[in-house]
């Protein structure tokens, strides 16, 4: 039997990759993680174990334990905050005796900053990078860009803290953060022609399967609902940007199509949000990186069923033990 955790399983990406394994048909036993008890991870997980913050100071500590209590195989990070932590600390992790699901750490390190990942994407020659600014010159950026157009915070993933500027005042809200925190863009493309596709990676520059969704967002920045499409110029787009970051393993890339091409929102170098969906069409990513990272097995294209789907809320209950009164 397979051994394998999940962090931050209380989301929408932990848990999502948690409900993918179970569809798996390899023997697993499923450990998840978050920092509060009172969430749906322990729903989609064989043993549910409660994690300190990421950031304090004794966390590497617990994790190690936690892996040598469950002689865990593999750990998936399901925050970006994980993700970075474990790619600073992989020879500590894998000498514990687990494998980590880590894409390539050059591309993980270029993702953690969105001015820096523009810039090598601009150094690559590739027409899918967003014209992208740090000056904090409204009239400049308006010439540059027209109204309106956004503030995106350099480190943040989804549509986290972005913001709209339509005029001189609510860009001077901002100005002084412009550089040092926030980018400015122009708007690309239509809300109704945003594309996620994630392809398996294979390191050396292309990939061994992808599958694409048109997706509407949620207030929250997560997929809400999604189709399975099959646009070739986004394929295309993907094997050159394979080529420019090597990834290595299930990588994310966000489209809009504008009027000149798709343009690339951003590269997410783990699983996302839509796993979940993406396995529930044949595209279990999360298997497949079971299969690769521990198995040493390349991922063949799966058969992929076409169709849609729409997220929802859903009541999960916990019965107590204790007698009804």
């Amino acid at each position: 039997m397979i051994t394998v955790l999940v962090s931050g399983a209380s989301g929408i990406v932990g848990y999502g990759v948690l409900r993918s394994l179970r569809q798996a048909p390899t023997d697993l036993r499923l450990i998840g993680t978050a920092i509060v008890d009172d969430s749906v991870a322990p729903a989609f997980c064989d043993v549910f174990e409660r994690a300190i913050p990421t950031a304090d100071d004794g966390y590497l500590s617990w994790l190690l334990s936690t892996i040598s209590k469950h002689q865990i195989d593999l750990v998936i990070p399901g925050i970006e905050a994980d993700l970075y932590k474990w790619v600073n600390h992989i020879a500590e992790i894998e000498h514990s005796g687990a494998k980590i699901l880590l894409n390539n750490p050059a591309l993980i390190s270029l993702c953690k900053d969105k001015w820096r990942f523009y810039e090598k994407l601009k150094a690559f020659g590739t027409p899918y990078a967003i014209d992208s600014s740090l000056v904090p010159d409204f009239q400049f950026l308006e010439s540059s860009f027209g109204l309106p157009f956004l503030l995106k915070p350099r480190r943040a993933y989804g549509a986290r803290g972005i913001v709209r500027v339509d005029n001189r005042a609510s860009f001077d809200r901002y100005r002084s953060d412009v550089g040092p925190v926030l980018m400015a863009q122009p708007i690309v493309g239509t809300d109704d022609e945003e594309y996620t596709t994630s392809a398996f990676g294979d390191g050396q520059g292309s990939f061994f399967s992808s599958i694409s969704l048109k997706r509407t967002l949620s207030s929250e920045g997560f997929t809400e609902k999604a189709q399975v499409v099959e646009p070739q110029d986004v394929v295309t787009a993907v094997s050159a940007l394979c080529r420019c970051f090597a990834p290595v393993g299930p990588t994310n890339f966000q489209f809009r199509r504008h009027h000149d091409g798709y343009k690339l929102l951003e590269i997410n170098p783990r699983l996302s949000s839509s796993t979940s969906i993406r396995a529930a069409f044949g595209y279990n990513e999360a298997q497949m990186a079971i299969d690769y990272f521990l198995k040493n097995v390349k991922p063949a294209p799966p058969s992929i069923r076409r169709g849609r789907a729409v997220r929802y809320v859903e009541d999960l209950v916990f019965y107590d033990d204790r007698v009804d009164l």
